[in-house]
This record gives structure tokens, sequence and C-alpha cells, in this order.
């Protein structure tokens, strides 16, 4: 990956007014993975239904696209680093594509096939992310990096948003039978129902490998910056990349924050649709419940286009901790209560996840010069996180019900909470220079 320094002078090139078109085209590839990202929540029920999966197997679509992450990351840096950043992105686009194409054999074929395209298919994202995140940070100055990758993540849950409520109604069927009523069915009913509800993604998933095809087609011919720093050619800048990043106290506290974070914003939106459907909360249909997801998305959207103001003149640190705070009491009462009241609670949630990532994203980047590429890949990969924790959580569901599996996405943003106000202060001497 290229050196990215948050403390020097960007290129002439790369003046603040001339940021606004990179910006709008970087601000596009947050959408898309946003959306391929949330149509997980709407295949883990379809799927657990589909091949009477535990909560620990349907889980396992989770592990499959988050171990990406952490796999591709650093192969994804080198990538980068040989390619630079836009053919980086072509790249990405393209094995994206491949992933959700390899949907359409998969559902001829099973489970096993689906899960190997959930980690093609996020290991595409992945190159998208190692190139992307780091890139929004060093269009501006560094003070409002938090701010401005906030603004970014804020489309990124625009396709978040869109996709439960579009993938619920092109994948989602009102009349999905439950484990009892296949039970009931001849073997050969059985495997007719499901070749047809596994037939309900196919055209979905080839119109996104379509799209992303597309998308990539533009991007290899957009007219992107080339990003230089003078501080990579430096003596300076060469024995700095020697040390260790992981000497950076806030890298090292915020990539175990991406990797609770991730975990527990995914763990809430995989476990959803059956929260939902639990008799004592709302007893909704798959079908139905999937707009509501739409609702915990949607909160994250409108809380990151707040953030994006908010936290020209509040610390990120602060902000960050009363977000994880507001959450944790949040997924309590959606623990310990029923109908609407835990319902609503569980769904709010998204509203104070919204500037979580980007905010320990850039404060963990905070002042790292030349190492921060190499930092951004090992924060990428700490997005691992998506794939365990949710793993523990369908382990307590199985055992204890979805209700009190929240238990472990509360536990994560605890940690969210102390990392928020141990740095709370990170940004005071850029403020007075």
């Amino acid at each position: 990956m290229e050196h990215i320094s948050q403390r020097t002078p960007l290129h002439a090139s790369h003046a603040q007014t001339g940021n606004t078109g990179p910006l709008v085209i970087i601000t596009t590839l947050f959408f898309m993975w946003g959306l391929l990202t949330a149509l997980n929540d709407v295949l883990i029920p379809h799927l657990k239904a589909l091949y009477t999966l535990s909560y620990v197997q349907a889980m396992m679509v989770q592990f499959c696209f988050f171990g990406a992450y952490f796999l591709v990351s650093l192969p994804a840096g080198m990538l980068i680093r040989k390619i630079g950043y836009q053919k980086g992105a072509v790249a990405g686009l393209i094995t994206a594509a491949i992933g959700c194409a390899l949907f359409y054999p998969a559902s001829k074929s099973g489970y096993a096939l689906f899960l190997f395209g959930f980690f093609v298919l996020a290991s595409g994202i992945t190159i998208l992310q190692v190139a992307a995140n780091p890139y929004v940070t060093v269009l501006g100055a560094p003070q409002t990096a938090s701010s401005r990758l906030t603004l970014t993540q804020a489309f990124n849950s625009l396709g978040t948003t869109v996709a439960p409520t579009l993938g619920g109604i092109l994948i989602l069927s009102e009349s999905t039978l439950g484990v009892a009523e296949l039970a009931q069915m001849e073997p050969a009913q059985q495997a007719a129902y499901r070749a047809t509800q596994a037939a309900s993604v196919q055209g979905p998933y080839l119109a996104l490998a379509a799209a992303l095809l597309l998308l990539a087609l533009m991007f290899a011919f957009a007219r992107l910056p080339k990003i230089d720093h003078a501080e990579e050619a430096t003596p300076q800048a060469d024995s700095e990349s020697q040390r260790s990043v992981l000497t950076h106290p806030p890298l090292l506290l915020g990539a175990f924050g991406i990797f609770l974070y991730v975990g527990g914003e995914v763990s809430i939106g995989s476990f959803l649709i059956n929260f939902l459907g639990e008799p004592e909360i709302a007893g909704l249909t798959p079908a139905a419940a999937a707009h509501y997801v739409s609702y915990y998305w949607g909160g994250a959207m409108i809380g990151r286009f707040i953030g994006f103001a908010v936290m020209r003149y509040v610390s990120p640190g602060k902000a960050l901790a009363f977000n994880a705070a507001s959450t944790m009491l949040l997924i309590l009462v959606a623990i310990f209560g029923q109908g609407q009241t835990a319902m609503w609670a569980i769904l709010a949630v998204g509203l104070f996840n919204s500037i979580m990532f980007p905010t320990i994203f850039s404060m963990a980047l905070y002042r790292l010069g030349s190492r921060t590429g190499q930092a951004s890949g090992i924060l990428c990969m700490a997005i691992v996180g998506g794939a365990v924790v949710p793993f523990i959580q369908g382990v307590l569901a199985d055992a204890m019900g979805p209700q009190r599996s929240f238990l472990v996405p509360a536990a994560c943003y605890a940690f969210i909470l102390y990392f928020g106000l141990k740095f709370a202060g990170m940004y005071k001497e850029d403020a007075k220079a």
C-alpha cells in the first residue's frame, strides 16, 4: 500500500477545492459495499430456514464473509501498493462481481458454495476498504478526518438502509415454511421447495454482479488524483516506517475497538429478523421483519450526517463514548424488555452506531505519518470481528435464545466506551496550532 500521511500537505492538485470530485467517486464505493454487506442480514434467516440450520451454522455466513477481511487485508495492501489505489479499487469491484455471480450456481448446489461465494464477495469488498478508507482521510485537514470519513460512511449507510427492504421484497417470501412444516413434506417436495426458495437469490445477485462490473469500468476511466507525499522520500519517514506501528497505543487499542465494534454491529443486524420474529417481541414474518432492519441501518445513516456536523465542534472521543454508553443502555432494554419497547430499543442502536467505525478508524491512524498505510491494513484486518462475534452470539442464541444472546454485543460496546474516554483529548494540540 502507498504510504499515506495525515500530517503532510497534499500536492497542489489535491487542494481543498479539488477534493469534491474524488470524494464523490469514493463515496459511490462506500454505498455499494454497504448494500452488499447488509443483504447478509436478509440471506441469513433465508438460508437458515431453507437448509434448517442452527444459529451457529447460519452464522457461518458472517464467519466466511468477515473472515475474508482478516485473510485478504494484508494481500490487498500489497496489491494496492503495487498497482495503486484506482486500479486496486477496480480489482476489488471485479472480485466482488465474481462473488455475486457465484450465487447462481450456489442456488443449485447448496449451502457450501453459498459460503464460498460470500468469501469471494467479501474479498473484493476488503480490497475496496483498504483503498478507500485511508484515501478519504487524506483528502483534507487531519482535524476533520473523522468528520469527512463519517460523511462518506453515511452513504455506506444509505446502502445498508436500502438493502434489507430490497432484499425482503426480492428474496424473502411471506410463505416461508418452518422446520416442522418441512418435516411433514415428502423428500421430493422438500427438494422442490428448497430449489424454488434458493432460486430467489439468482436474479438479485446477477444484477448486482452486472452493476459492479459497470462500476469497475467507470472507475477504471475516472480521473482521480494520485496521492503523493513529500514525507515518503525523507530519511525520517524511512526510519519511521521501520518501527512497528503496534507501538502506537491508539492503533493497538483502535484495532481491538474496530474488532469489537464491527462484531457488535454485525451481530445485531444478523439476529434482527429472528429477534423480531419472537412471539414476545413482535411475532413478525421474515419478510415483514426485513423492512424493520432498514430502520436499524437507516438510523446509522441519519446519525452519520448528524455526526458529520457535530464532530466539527465536539471531541471525537467524547462523542464516541457518549454513543457507546447509549448503545449499551438500549441493548439492555432490548434484552430485558418485551414487545414494542424491546423492538424499538434494538432498532435505535443503529443511530448510535453511526459514528463509531469512522471515528475509531481515524483516531487509530492519528499521527502515524508514513506508517498510515500499513496501519490501515491492520485496522481492516480487525474487521474480522464481524466473523467472530456473531459466531459467539450464535452459540449463546442456541443455548439461551436470541433475546438473551444480545449480551454479547453489549459487552463489545463497553470497550468502545473505554476507548473513547481514554483518547477524548487526542486532537487538542492540533486545535491550538
